[in-house]
C-alpha cells in the first residue's frame, strides 16, 4: 500500500538494521512520519513474535549439553538487548530446562549479581543444576575479570548448596563465549 511505501524508506534510513529497529522505543518509532502509537506497537509486537518464533524450536523441553545449546536457546531474546541482563537457566537432573529466571538487569556494561538472588529460584524449583547466561551489549563476548570472578563465586556458592553450575555463557550479538571453557 502507498502509506507503507512512504514510511518504509524513512524508517530504514533511521534504523539501518534489524537490531537497531528492534531496540527502538514506541516514542522513538513515532518520530517517523506516518507511524502513530498503534503502528509503533505493531512493529514492536512483530519483533517480539520473531524472537519467540526463533526460540520456539528449543522451547519444547530444551536440553542443555553445550554452550551452543545455551546460545541457540537464549540468543533470540538476548542479542538485541541494550543493557546487560543476567539470567539463570534452571535444569533438572537430565539437564532439561525447567525454568528461566532473570536475576539482574544492569547498565550498558555491568549488572550486579548476588549469589542469594541467583540461587533462590533454583532452590525453590529444586533444580539440580544451573547455567548462567548474560549478554554484552558492546558486541564483545570476551569475559571481563569481573565476569570470571563472579563465575568463581557462583560456582563456589552452588557447590555449598549442592546445585552444580554447569556453565556461564556470555552472548554478544551473534557470538558467544563459555566462561567455563576459558
Amino acid at each position: 500500500d502507498e502509506r507503507v511505501n512512504k514510511v518504509t524508506p524513512q524508517l530504514f534510513a533511521r534504523y539501518p538494521d534489524a537490531k537497531t529497529l528492534a531496540r527502538a522505543t514506541t516514542d522513538e518509532l513515532r518520530e517517523c512520519d506516518g507511524i502513530g502509537f498503534a503502528k509503533a506497537v505493531e512493529i514492536q509486537a512483530a519483533f517480539e513474535l520473531g524472537k519467540r518464533l526463533a526460540a520456539e524450536k528449543y522451547m519444547e523441553r530444551p536440553s542443555i549439553k553445550s554452550a551452543r545449546d545455551v546460545f541457540n536457546l537464549m540468543a533470540p531474546e538476548m542479542q538485541s538487548l541494550d543493557r546487560e541482563h543476567f539470567k539463570a537457566l534452571l535444569l533438572n537432573t537430565k539437564h532439561f530446562v525447567v525454568q528461566t529466571h532473570t536475576i539482574s538487569v544492569g547498565s550498558l556494561n555491568a549488572s550486579v549479581v548476588h549469589p542469594r538472588e541467583c540461587f533462590r529460584p533454583a532452590i525453590a524449583a529444586q533444580a539440580a543444576a544451573v547455567v548462567l547466561v548474560h549478554n554484552h551489549p558492546s558486541g564483545d563476548p570476551e569475559p571481563s575479570a569481573e565476569d570470571v570472578n563472579l563465575t568463581r563465586r557462583l560456582v563456589a556458592a552452588g557447590d555449598l548448596l549442592g546445585i552444580k553450575v554447569l556453565d556461564h555463557v556470555i552472548i554478544a550479538g551473534d557470538r558467544f563465549v563459555s566462561v567455563m571453557d576459558k
